[in-house]
C-alpha cells in the first residue's frame, strides 16, 4: 500500500464542501480540517504508486474550491496500528 499526505489550500468559503468532495474520492481514506497555513489534510492510500497520479491530479486537484495542493509520499509507517488490516475490513479477497 502506498500512502500520501496531501496538504490542501481551499477557498475559505467552500472548505466544508471541498472536504466532503475530497473525502468521497476513491483512494482518499480521511480528510482533516486543520489550523495553520493549510485548510485540509487528506490521507490517500492506494495499492500502487501509479494510482496516485489518478487520485491526486485527476480528482483531488479538480474539486471546485481547491486552490492548491502539496503532496508528501510516505516511505515507512512507524505505528503500532496494522493499517493494512484496518483498510481491508469489509473488502472481498482480490480487491
Amino acid at each position: 500500500m502506498v500512502t500520501a499526505i496531501v496538504f490542501i489550500k481551499a477557498d475559505v468559503a467552500r472548505i466544508p464542501e471541498v472536504a466532503e468532495q475530497v473525502a468521497a474520492i476513491e483512494g482518499v481514506s480521511e480528510v482533516y480540517s486543520v489550523t495553520g497555513g493549510l485548510d485540509l489534510i487528506a490521507m490517500v492510500r492506494v495499492a500502487h504508486h501509479e494510482d496516485l497520479a489518478t487520485v491526486i491530479p485527476d480528482h483531488v486537484n479538480r474539486v471546485p474550491g481547491v486552490v492548491s495542493t502539496e503532496t508528501h509520499i510516505a516511505f515507512r509507517a512507524y505505528s503500532s496500528h496494522d493499517l493494512e488490516a484496518a483498510f481491508s475490513l469489509g473488502q472481498e479477497d482480490g480487491i
